[in-house]
C-alpha cells in the first residue's frame, strides 16, 4: 500500500519516517499523541481522489488534517488497530489560490491555503475576508470550514458557514463532490455542502472552497474600555449598537486574570492604564467610507456609557501601532496560556444578554468545585461566545492520576451551567475527541440520530476521522442510528 500511494502523490507527498511524521502525530499544545502508517500530502484533487480510493480498497482509515491548530484533537489521528493504524491525510501541498474575482466577491482556493495568506491576497485586489483569529498564520482553510471557525468578526459577518459559497469535497469512496460555482442564488434543493462545514473531516474531505469576500475597511476605529463587570459590558454593547450598529467589527470581554496572563508571557504588550481594569473590552468599529466619522461616534458611545456608569475608563487608538497594540493582547491568549500551565478551555455560548448570568454561575461551580483553579475569561461578547478557561498549575496537573477524566469532570460541570441557559458546549472550536461524549450527553436526541445516519450514509464503514465528532467504531455508530 505505500508503494502505491507514493504512486499516486510522489515522493515529495509522502512521509513514513517516524521522526519526520512527529508534528502531525501531536496536537499544537503537545497534550495529545496518535500515530498512523504514514502521512500523505496530495498536491491535487484527483490525488485526495486516488488515495481515497486505496484507502477503501485497504480498508484503512484517513485522518484529514489542516493546520493542526485545533484545540480538541480532531487532527491527531487515533486507531485501535495496529495493522489498520491508517492515513494522515494532509492538505498542506494544496496552496493555491485559483481565482479571484472582485465584481463577484469570490475568492476559490485550495484547502491547503493559510489564512494570513489569503487575507495578503484578497487585500492586493482591494477585498478583504473577515475571518480574524489568533492561529491565522497557520491555520488552513479546509480545517476552517471543518470546523466552522469563528474569530472575533463574527457579530458582523457570522462565523465561516457563512462565508462559504461553494465547496469540493472527496467523499469516502473517492467520488468528487464540485459545487464551486459561488452563486449568490441557487434553488435546486438541499444545501449539501453545509453538511461538511463543521462535520471535522467525518464526511469527506475539503479540498476546496469559494468564499465570500467583502469591501476593503477605509476607516476604522478601535478603544480599549475599562467595565466594572459583565453586565456592564452588555449594556456598553447595547449603546453601541444603537449608536454604532453597522459599524461594529469585533466586540470583546477579556477578565483581568487573562490580561495578566499575556502580560506575563508575551512581549511587546503595553497596558495602557495605571492598572489592569476588572473587565476589559476591546472594540473594533470600521466602514468603507473614508469620510465615516468612527472616532466621533465611538467617542459619543462611550460619552453615553461613562454618563450611566457602564463604563470607567478607555482609550481610543490614536494611531495604527496603538490599535495593533490592543489587538496584540487579544490575539496573544492562546500562547500566554500555554505557557501559563494546562487550561481546561471551554467553548460555550449563549444569548449575549446571558452571559453575565453565565459567568457568575461558572464563577460559583469552579470556586466550590475546583478551588486550585484560576479562571479567565475570554468572550466574543457580540455574538455570546464564551472562552471559559480554568488553570491548573503543571505541577496540580502531573499529579492527576487520570487527566483526561479530570478534564471531562471539569467539562461536564462548566457545560452544564450554559445548558441551564440554553446554551451550547461547542461554539467554534467543534468536538473532536475531546467532546464526543458531550455531545452525546447534551445533543437534542433526534439531531443526534439524524446526524449518525448522515455518517451512515455517507461513511458506511466509518474510516473518515473515526472516533471524531461521533462514536468512534462502526458498531457504535449503527446501534445509535437503528
Amino acid at each position: 500500500m505505500i508503494d502505491r500511494l507514493r504512486d499516486i502523490v510522489g515522493s515529495k507527498g509522502l512521509i513514513t519516517d517516524q521522526s519526520e511524521m512527529e508534528p502531525y502525530l501531536t496536537d499544537w499544545r503537545g497534550r495529545k499523541q496518535g500515530r498512523a502508517l504514514c502521512v500523505v500530502l496530495p498536491a491535487t484533487t484527483d490525488e485526495v481522489a486516488a488515495v481515497m480510493r486505496l484507502a477503501t480498497a485497504e480498508r484503512q482509515p484517513v485522518f484529514p488534517q489542516g493546520g493542526n491548530t485545533g484545540l480538541c484533537y480532531g487532527a491527531v489521528p487515533d486507531s485501535r488497530k495496529a495493522d489498520k493504524s491508517g492515513i494522515v491525510l494532509s492538505l498542506r501541498r494544496m496552496n493555491q489560490i485559483r481565482s479571484i474575482d472582485r465584481a463577484a466577491n469570490v475568492a476559490t482556493v485550495d484547502a491547503g491555503v493559510i489564512l494570513a495568506n489569503l487575507h495578503e491576497a484578497v487585500h492586493a485586489v482591494g477585498r478583504q475576508f473577515p475571518l480574524h483569529l489568533g492561529s491565522e498564520g497557520s491555520a488552513q482553510i479546509g480545517g476552517l470550514i471543518s470546523t466552522n471557525a469563528g474569530g472575533t468578526g463574527v457579530v458582523r459577518y457570522g462565523p465561516i458557514r457563512d462565508l462559504v459559497a461553494g465547496l469540493e469535497v472527496v467523499l469516502a469512496d473517492g467520488r468528487v463532490l464540485r459545487d464551486l460555482a459561488g452563486l449568490r442564488k441557487d434553488n435546486t434543493g438541499y444545501l449539501l455542502r453545509h453538511l461538511f462545514i463543521g462535520a471535522e473531516g467525518t464526511l469527506g474531505i475539503v479540498t476546496g472552497a469559494a468564499l465570500h469576500l467583502h469591501p476593503l475597511m477605509a476607516n476604522s476605529a478601535h478603544a480599549w474600555v475599562a467595565v466594572p463587570d459583565p453586565a456592564a459590558a452588555v449594556a456598553l454593547l447595547a449603546v453601541l449598537q444603537d449608536k454604532a450598529g453597522p459599524y461594529i467589527e469585533a466586540f470583546e470581554l477579556l477578565s483581568a486574570s487573562q490580561i495578566q496572563l499575556v502580560a506575563r508571557h508575551v512581549e511587546n504588550v503595553r497596558i495602557p492604564f495605571s492598572a489592569i481594569p476588572a473587565w476589559s473590552v476591546m472594540i473594533e468599529l470600521s466602514s468603507v467610507d473614508a469620510s465615516t466619522g468612527l472616532s466621533e461616534i465611538l467617542e459619543a458611545a462611550l460619552g453615553d456609557a461613562f454618563e450611566s456608569g457602564i463604563a470607567t475608563d478607555a482609550v481610543i487608538a490614536a494611531s495604527e501601532r496603538q490599535a495593533s497594540e490592543i489587538w496584540h493582547i487579544r490575539h496573544s491568549v492562546s500562547e500566554a496560556n500555554k505557557k501559563e500551565g494546562i487550561g481546561v478551555v471551554h467553548d460555550v455560548a449563549v444569548r449575549t444578554s446571558d452571559v453575565p448570568g453565565f459567568i457568575a454561575a461558572a464563577d460559583r461551580v469552579s470556586s466550590e468545585r475546583f478551588p486550585e483553579a484560576v479562571t479567565q475569561v475570554v468572550c466574543h461578547l457580540g455574538d455570546g461566545n464564551v472562552h471559559y478557561i480554568l488553570m491548573f498549575a503543571h505541577a496540580y496537573w502531573a499529579a492527576l492520576a487520570d487527566k483526561d477524566a479530570f478534564a471531562l469532570e471539569v467539562e461536564q460541570a462548566i457545560h452544564d451551567v450554559a445548558a441551564a441557559f440554553s446554551g451550547t458546549f461547542s461554539a467554534e472550536h467543534g468536538v473532536g475527541r475531546k467532546l464526543t461524549q458531550e455531545l452525546e450527553r447534551l445533543c437534542d436526541p433526534v439531531r443526534y440520530e439524524l446526524m449518525l445516519q448522515v455518517k451512515q450514509m455517507l461513511d458506511p464503514d466509518n474510516r473518515m476521522n473515526p472516533g471524531v465528532l461521533l462514536p468512534s467504531t462502526k458498531a457504535a455508530a449503527e446501534g445509535r442510528a437503528t
